[in-house]
Protein backbone atom coordinates (compact mmCIF):
# COMPACT_ATOMS: atom_id res chain seq x y z
CA UNK A 1 0.00 0.00 0.00
CA UNK A 2 1.02 3.41 -0.56
CA UNK A 3 0.59 6.68 0.85
CA UNK A 4 -1.02 9.42 -1.08
CA UNK A 5 -1.81 11.81 1.94
CA UNK A 6 -0.06 10.25 5.38
CA UNK A 7 -2.02 11.73 8.26
CA UNK A 8 -5.10 13.89 8.89
CA UNK A 9 -4.22 17.65 7.48
CA UNK A 10 -6.45 20.98 7.53
CA UNK A 11 -6.58 23.04 4.55
CA UNK A 12 -8.02 26.36 4.66
CA UNK A 13 -9.60 27.89 1.60
CA UNK A 14 -8.47 31.02 0.22
CA UNK A 15 -10.03 33.32 -1.93
CA UNK A 16 -8.35 31.47 -5.38
CA UNK A 17 -10.12 28.36 -4.11
CA UNK A 18 -13.57 29.72 -3.85
CA UNK A 19 -16.24 28.43 -5.45
CA UNK A 20 -14.97 25.09 -6.25
CA UNK A 21 -16.11 21.84 -5.73
CA UNK A 22 -15.28 20.16 -2.51
CA UNK A 23 -14.84 16.81 -4.97
CA UNK A 24 -13.07 19.09 -7.68
CA UNK A 25 -10.66 20.48 -4.94
CA UNK A 26 -9.73 17.18 -3.77
CA UNK A 27 -8.88 15.55 -6.61
CA UNK A 28 -6.48 18.26 -7.48
CA UNK A 29 -5.31 18.08 -4.07
CA UNK A 30 -5.38 14.19 -4.02
CA UNK A 31 -3.15 13.77 -7.19
CA UNK A 32 -3.69 9.79 -8.47
CA UNK A 33 -6.04 9.16 -6.47
CA UNK A 34 -9.20 7.86 -8.60
CA UNK A 35 -12.90 9.14 -8.32
CA UNK A 36 -14.88 6.19 -6.92
CA UNK A 37 -12.51 6.87 -3.65
CA UNK A 38 -12.76 10.43 -3.64
CA UNK A 39 -16.70 9.93 -3.71
CA UNK A 40 -16.43 7.06 -1.06
CA UNK A 41 -14.25 9.09 1.64
CA UNK A 42 -16.84 12.20 1.10
CA UNK A 43 -19.68 9.74 1.61
CA UNK A 44 -17.96 8.47 4.71
CA UNK A 45 -17.66 11.61 6.11
CA UNK A 46 -13.53 11.08 6.67
CA UNK A 47 -13.90 14.80 4.69
CA UNK A 48 -15.31 17.77 6.94
CA UNK A 49 -15.89 21.17 5.96
CA UNK A 50 -15.85 23.44 9.44
CA UNK A 51 -16.27 19.91 11.71
CA UNK A 52 -19.42 19.12 9.36
CA UNK A 53 -20.39 16.62 6.75
CA UNK A 54 -21.00 17.77 3.33
CA UNK A 55 -22.09 16.67 -0.36
CA UNK A 56 -19.65 15.83 -3.23
CA UNK A 57 -21.03 18.96 -5.05
CA UNK A 58 -20.45 21.52 -1.84
CA UNK A 59 -18.87 24.80 -3.07
CA UNK A 60 -15.80 26.11 -0.98
CA UNK A 61 -16.60 29.58 0.76
CA UNK A 62 -14.07 31.68 2.11
CA UNK A 63 -11.69 30.68 5.14
CA UNK A 64 -13.80 27.32 5.12
CA UNK A 65 -11.30 24.91 6.68
CA UNK A 66 -11.39 20.90 5.06
CA UNK A 67 -10.56 17.90 7.21
CA UNK A 68 -8.60 16.05 4.90
CA UNK A 69 -7.92 12.09 5.70
CA UNK A 70 -5.07 10.04 5.41
CA UNK A 71 -5.31 8.48 1.84
CA UNK A 72 -3.97 4.87 1.17
CA UNK A 73 -3.92 3.22 -2.42
CA UNK A 74 -2.77 -0.25 -3.50
CA UNK A 75 -1.03 1.11 -6.64
CA UNK A 76 0.05 4.70 -7.12
CA UNK A 77 -1.42 5.50 -10.61
CA UNK A 78 1.09 6.57 -13.04
CA UNK A 79 0.07 8.53 -15.96
CA UNK A 80 -0.50 7.10 -19.79
CA UNK A 81 2.70 6.94 -21.90
CA UNK A 82 2.19 9.90 -24.69
CA UNK A 83 3.14 7.28 -27.55
CA UNK A 84 -1.01 5.55 -26.51
CA UNK A 85 -2.63 5.65 -29.79
CA UNK A 86 -5.35 7.12 -28.27
CA UNK A 87 -3.11 9.45 -26.07
CA UNK A 88 -1.63 10.51 -29.50
CA UNK A 89 -4.71 11.13 -31.10
CA UNK A 90 -6.40 13.80 -28.50
CA UNK A 91 -3.23 16.16 -29.57
CA UNK A 92 -5.57 16.41 -32.80
CA UNK A 93 -8.67 17.08 -31.27
CA UNK A 94 -7.52 20.36 -29.47
CA UNK A 95 -9.14 22.69 -31.61
CA UNK A 96 -8.34 26.16 -29.80
CA UNK A 97 -5.41 26.97 -27.43
CA UNK A 98 -3.74 29.78 -25.93
CA UNK A 99 -1.66 30.70 -23.08
CA UNK A 100 -4.43 30.31 -20.95
CA UNK A 101 -6.56 27.70 -22.04
CA UNK A 102 -7.38 24.44 -24.51
CA UNK A 103 -10.85 23.69 -25.76
CA UNK A 104 -10.15 19.95 -27.06
CA UNK A 105 -13.00 18.55 -29.05
CA UNK A 106 -13.39 15.21 -26.87
CA UNK A 107 -14.49 12.08 -28.60
CA UNK A 108 -17.50 9.83 -27.33
CA UNK A 109 -16.29 6.92 -25.40
CA UNK A 110 -13.11 8.65 -23.38
CA UNK A 111 -13.70 9.28 -19.81
CA UNK A 112 -12.96 13.06 -19.05
CA UNK A 113 -11.01 11.28 -15.37
CA UNK A 114 -9.62 7.97 -14.91
CA UNK A 115 -10.78 6.03 -11.90
CA UNK A 116 -13.84 3.77 -11.37
CA UNK A 117 -11.92 1.07 -13.56
CA UNK A 118 -10.40 3.55 -16.02
CA UNK A 119 -6.65 3.47 -16.07
CA UNK A 120 -6.65 7.18 -17.11
CA UNK A 121 -8.88 9.77 -19.13
CA UNK A 122 -9.11 12.99 -21.04
CA UNK A 123 -7.23 14.78 -18.54
CA UNK A 124 -4.36 12.02 -17.51
CA UNK A 125 -3.65 11.83 -21.42
CA UNK A 126 -3.67 15.80 -21.97
CA UNK A 127 -1.14 15.81 -19.16
CA UNK A 128 1.21 13.23 -20.39
CA UNK A 129 1.14 14.96 -23.55
CA UNK A 130 1.53 18.29 -21.85
CA UNK A 131 4.01 17.35 -19.14
CA UNK A 132 5.64 21.12 -19.11
CA UNK A 133 1.87 22.39 -18.68
CA UNK A 134 1.56 21.35 -14.57
CA UNK A 135 -1.51 23.50 -14.27
CA UNK A 136 -3.85 21.66 -16.37
CA UNK A 137 -7.54 21.34 -15.00
CA UNK A 138 -11.10 20.54 -16.48
CA UNK A 139 -12.86 23.47 -16.45
CA UNK A 140 -16.04 21.16 -16.58
CA UNK A 141 -17.06 17.73 -17.98
CA UNK A 142 -18.86 15.69 -20.44
CA UNK A 143 -20.24 12.29 -20.18
CA UNK A 144 -18.16 9.11 -21.07
CA UNK A 145 -20.64 8.51 -24.26
CA UNK A 146 -20.91 12.36 -25.04
CA UNK A 147 -18.76 13.81 -27.71
CA UNK A 148 -18.38 17.71 -27.74
CA UNK A 149 -16.01 20.63 -26.92
CA UNK A 150 -14.44 20.90 -23.27
CA UNK A 151 -12.69 23.71 -21.77
CA UNK A 152 -8.93 22.52 -19.94
CA UNK A 153 -8.04 25.92 -18.15
CA UNK A 154 -3.90 26.40 -18.27
CA UNK A 155 -3.82 28.40 -14.88
CA UNK A 156 -5.54 28.44 -11.75
CA UNK A 157 -7.00 32.10 -12.32
CA UNK A 158 -8.47 31.12 -15.42
CA UNK A 159 -10.04 28.20 -13.67
CA UNK A 160 -11.41 30.21 -10.98
CA UNK A 161 -12.58 32.74 -13.60
CA UNK A 162 -14.50 30.74 -15.65
CA UNK A 163 -16.03 28.75 -13.16
CA UNK A 164 -17.48 31.84 -11.76
CA UNK A 165 -18.90 32.47 -14.86
CA UNK A 166 -20.43 28.85 -14.73
CA UNK A 167 -21.85 29.35 -11.80
CA UNK A 168 -22.98 32.79 -12.70
CA UNK A 169 -25.35 31.39 -15.29
CA UNK A 170 -23.57 34.14 -17.74
CA UNK A 171 -22.14 30.87 -20.33
CA UNK A 172 -24.76 30.34 -22.71
CA UNK A 173 -24.51 26.41 -23.53
CA UNK A 174 -26.20 24.58 -26.35
CA UNK A 175 -25.75 21.72 -27.40
CA UNK A 176 -26.26 19.46 -30.70
CA UNK A 177 -27.85 15.80 -30.14
CA UNK A 178 -29.61 12.54 -32.07
CA UNK A 179 -32.66 11.61 -30.86
CA UNK A 180 -34.76 8.94 -31.63
CA UNK A 181 -38.25 8.79 -33.16
CA UNK A 182 -39.53 11.80 -34.64
CA UNK A 183 -39.40 14.96 -32.00
CA UNK A 184 -42.96 16.63 -31.41
CA UNK A 185 -43.43 19.69 -32.75
CA UNK A 186 -44.77 21.43 -29.83
CA UNK A 187 -42.22 20.00 -27.74
CA UNK A 188 -40.10 23.07 -26.92
CA UNK A 189 -38.60 22.42 -23.25
CA UNK A 190 -38.73 20.11 -20.60
CA UNK A 191 -39.10 20.50 -17.08
CA UNK A 192 -38.94 17.84 -14.93
CA UNK A 193 -36.99 17.62 -10.91
CA UNK A 194 -33.95 15.67 -11.36
CA UNK A 195 -32.63 13.42 -8.82
CA UNK A 196 -29.01 11.91 -8.46
CA UNK A 197 -27.70 8.87 -6.50
CA UNK A 198 -24.30 7.94 -6.30
CA UNK A 199 -22.85 4.30 -6.34
CA UNK A 200 -20.49 2.91 -4.20
CA UNK A 201 -18.77 3.01 -8.04
CA UNK A 202 -18.80 6.53 -8.05
CA UNK A 203 -20.85 6.17 -10.87
CA UNK A 204 -24.11 8.47 -10.92
CA UNK A 205 -27.46 7.69 -11.40
CA UNK A 206 -29.72 10.77 -12.19
CA UNK A 207 -33.38 9.79 -12.78
CA UNK A 208 -36.93 12.12 -12.87
CA UNK A 209 -37.83 12.18 -9.16
CA UNK A 210 -40.47 14.85 -8.01
CA UNK A 211 -38.15 15.06 -4.48
CA UNK A 212 -35.15 16.10 -7.26
CA UNK A 213 -33.94 19.62 -8.25
CA UNK A 214 -35.79 21.28 -10.33
CA UNK A 215 -34.24 21.13 -13.87
CA UNK A 216 -34.88 22.74 -17.28
CA UNK A 217 -33.94 22.02 -20.79
CA UNK A 218 -35.19 24.16 -23.96
CA UNK A 219 -35.58 22.02 -27.33
CA UNK A 220 -35.17 23.41 -30.91
CA UNK A 221 -35.70 20.78 -33.61
CA UNK A 222 -32.87 20.93 -36.43
CA UNK A 223 -33.13 18.16 -38.73
CA UNK A 224 -35.69 15.58 -39.21
CA UNK A 225 -34.46 11.75 -40.54
CA UNK A 226 -36.68 9.04 -40.99
CA UNK A 227 -35.88 7.33 -37.69
CA UNK A 228 -34.49 10.10 -35.74
CA UNK A 229 -34.20 13.73 -35.29
CA UNK A 230 -31.46 16.39 -34.37
CA UNK A 231 -32.82 18.81 -31.85
CA UNK A 232 -30.28 21.51 -30.16
CA UNK A 233 -30.52 21.50 -26.74
CA UNK A 234 -30.03 24.35 -24.12
CA UNK A 235 -29.75 23.66 -20.72
CA UNK A 236 -31.30 26.72 -18.26
CA UNK A 237 -29.95 24.72 -15.46
CA UNK A 238 -27.04 22.35 -15.01
CA UNK A 239 -27.55 18.97 -14.09
CA UNK A 240 -25.91 15.96 -14.42
CA UNK A 241 -26.41 14.18 -17.31
CA UNK A 242 -29.63 16.27 -17.65
CA UNK A 243 -30.19 16.70 -21.59
CA UNK A 244 -29.75 12.72 -21.91
CA UNK A 245 -32.26 12.42 -19.39
CA UNK A 246 -34.84 15.04 -19.98
CA UNK A 247 -34.91 13.81 -23.73
CA UNK A 248 -35.32 10.13 -22.76
CA UNK A 249 -38.27 11.79 -20.23
CA UNK A 250 -39.75 13.35 -23.43
CA UNK A 251 -39.69 10.10 -24.83
CA UNK A 252 -37.10 10.57 -27.23
CA UNK A 253 -33.76 8.50 -26.14
CA UNK A 254 -30.23 9.84 -27.52
CA UNK A 255 -29.76 7.69 -30.16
Amino acid sequence: MKMIQHEVTFHQVSQDETGQRIDNFLMTKLKGVPKSLVYRIVRKGEVRVNKKRIKPDYKLQPDDTIRIPPVKLSERPELPSAKLEQVQALADAIIYEDDHLMVVNKPSGIAVHGGSGLKFGLIEALRALRPNDKNLELVHRLDRDTSGLLMVAKKRSVLKALHEQLREKSVNKQYLALVRGQWQKGCRQVEAPLQKNTLQSGERMVRVNAEGKPSLTRFRIQQRYQQATLVEASPVTGRTHQIRVHALHAGHPIA
